[in-house]
């Protein structure tokens, strides 16, 4: 009777754990795929985008004025626009005030690109997934390269 009960516990423990698959995203693999897709949008699109250390595309128009030293704390005040690879856009200002934010909560491709450019400055960030919204469907689909043009009109601690 013990031997029944346990051949029944074992084989429940064994659909449960059937029922739990493991992730198997690969990041790795996803910033290979993002970096050719990029790759692919910016020479179709003639972008004379420059690829950072980090990964992500960039493009400064204007560079903007000053010396400030970015912290994680800084509070950045920026119009920006945010569009998917096809041209769908999913966030922007355009319209309204312009958005404060202390850049240590924002996106990573954010926190990396926005110190390369000053007061004024303005920049195209091309963002492999892994640095924006990540492999999560919230608040894009998964994996979702995104494409922001950025201008900062102020910076403060």
């Amino acid at each position: 009777m013990k031997s029944t009960y346990l051949i029944l516990l074992v084989c429940i423990a064994g659909c449960f754990t059937a029922c739990f698959k493991k992730d198997s995203f690969d990041p790795e693999a996803q910033f290979r795929t993002d970096t050719t897709m990029i790759r692919e949008f910016v020479k179709k699109n003639n972008i004379p985008a420059i690829k950072h250390s980090s990964g992500i595309f960039y493009v400064i128009s204007t560079p903007g004025t000053g010396a400030y030293k970015y912290t994680a704390s800084t509070k950045v005040t920026a119009n920006y626009t945010g569009r998917l690879l096809d041209g769908s856009i999913f966030d922007s200002t355009t319209g309204k005030a312009p958005v404060e934010f202390p850049l240590n909560q924002v996106i990573e491709g954010w926190q990396i690109g926005v110190p390369l450019i000053q007061n004024g400055g303005t920049i195209r960030l091309i963002i492999p997934s892994g640095y924006g919204y990540g492999n999560t469907s919230q608040p894009l689909p998964s994996n979702s390269i995104t494409d922001f043009d950025i201008t900062i009109t102020k910076l403060r601690e």
